[in-house]
């Protein structure tokens, strides 16, 4: 018997996907009731977080291989009943974009998703966000677990990069093969309600409620500073250190200068994204959502 629908938000990442998910987890109850299935993973504190789906990165893949293992991951949320699924890393890792690579194995990793459910993906979500904000948050985000490079080391890398939104977004459609697929510019995200709603759209908002927590909130330059110094003297930290760390130097906004683009820099990953969001418009099979409101 083939697989119940599958309804797919794909990230992206540093978009806000960790509060999407908190979202799922404080709505799941009364998304069981309404004859759903979740799945998302239990990263940044997700509480019933369970989803440890593994997809395939690197230039040589056996397909076959991978479909199995994530065929395996997902047979725990074949129920019979349509799944809403979140995950991030559906796309890859953001390392690569230090390498000026956007992504580069993530239609490989589509692929596999695609055989790995034997029932029609009703829907796949994309949120994008600008370019300069993308790569100083992935740097940033980075910088928190991982001994860095400096910033200018790898500027190039990212004003660089390899491809961008449109690319990806054509790479999943035809990989995934969904009925339908939406892209959000991070602009006009909305609240996490309001986005579920997009992925699924004729669910009754009656009863959903946002999270009252911020997840996955970024450190300060301060205590990037701090973590930096330790990382590259080849200090490891337990976990209690880490999180003291971070609240100690909260509410240190001062810029350090970790992770900043020129003024040009910026404006030429603006014109970029600009130019790709309205490439994305313009493909006849994705739904796109306009980032300035309606006049």
């Amino acid at each position: 018997m083939a697989d119940a629908p599958i309804y797919i938000h794909a990230g992206a990442h540093r978009t806000g996907t960790s509060s999407f998910q908190l979202c799922l987890h404080e709505n799941r109850q009364l998304l069981d009731q309404q004859g759903w299935t979740t799945a998302y993973p239990g990263r940044d504190g997700i509480p019933s977080g369970e989803l440890a789906l593994r997809l395939p990165s690197g230039r040589r893949i056996d397909q076959k291989a991978a479909a199995a293992k994530a065929a395996g991951t997902l047979s725990a949320y074949r129920d019979g009943r349509p799944v809403i699924l979140s995950e991030e890393n559906i796309t890859g890792r953001m390392y690569n974009f230090m390498q000026g690579q956007f992504y580069p194995f993530a239609e490989q990793r589509c692929v596999a998703l695609r055989a790995a459910w034997d029932g029609p993906i009703a829907h796949v979500l994309l949120v994008v966000r600008p370019y300069d904000q993308l790569f100083v948050s992935a740097y940033r985000k980075r910088a928190e677990d991982n001994a860095m490079p400096d910033f200018d080391e790898v500027r190039d890398g990212y004003i660089n990069i390899d491809r961008g939104w449109p690319e990806l977004v054509q790479g999943i459609y035809e990989a995934l093969q969904p009925d339908r697929m939406t892209v959000v510019p991070y602009s006009a995200r909305g609240t996490n309600v309001d986005l579920l709603q997009r992925l699924v759209p004729n669910l009754p908002r009656d009863g959903l409620v946002e999270p009252e927590r911020v997840v996955n909130k970024s450190a300060t330059d301060a205590a990037l500073e701090i973590l930096q110094g330790h990382y590259r003297s080849g200090k490891k930290l337990s976990r209690d250190a880490w999180t003291g760390i971070i609240a100690a130097h909260a509410d240190d906004k001062e810029s350090r200068g970790i992770a900043v683009f020129s003024g040009k820099e910026k404006a030429a990953l603006a014109a970029r994204y600009a130019s790709d969001l309205k490439q994305i418009e313009w493909m006849q099979q994705i739904s796109f959502v306009s980032p300035f409101p309606a006049p």
